[in-house]
């Protein structure tokens, strides 16, 4: 398995990025009612693959959109605590994002 962290920025943001070979574009941004960070994926082009995944730990981010073929898996992780979730000014800097590869 290869992990590769994905950079944040700590701020609401939209970028390329390629993973498993494919550029994505991915955009995060802050929910404040539910007081976490949420994940969209889209093609290359801005066509939504996937929307509003909550950045949470302890679980593959990508486990339930396996049908969609990113080619790994996402894992969200806390320097400090294993399970923190990122906070609004944690995202990039001791909450961070990893997509793994097999």
């Amino acid at each position: 398995m290869t992990p590769y962290e994905i950079p944040f920025s700590g701020e609401a943001e939209t970028f390329q990025i390629a993973l498993a070979g494919v550029l994505y574009t991915l955009t995060a941004h802050w929910c404040a009612p539910s007081a976490c960070w949420l994940l969209d994926i889209a093609t290359f082009s801005g066509q939504r693959i996937v929307s509003s995944i909550p950045l949470v730990t302890g679980t593959n981010l990508l486990g339930q959109h396996k049908h969609l073929g990113i080619g790994g898996s996402l894992y969200v992780q806390s320097h400090s605590q294993l399970d923190l979730v990122p906070a609004y000014t944690s995202l990039g800097t001791s909450g961070r994002l990893y997509f793994i590869t097999p």
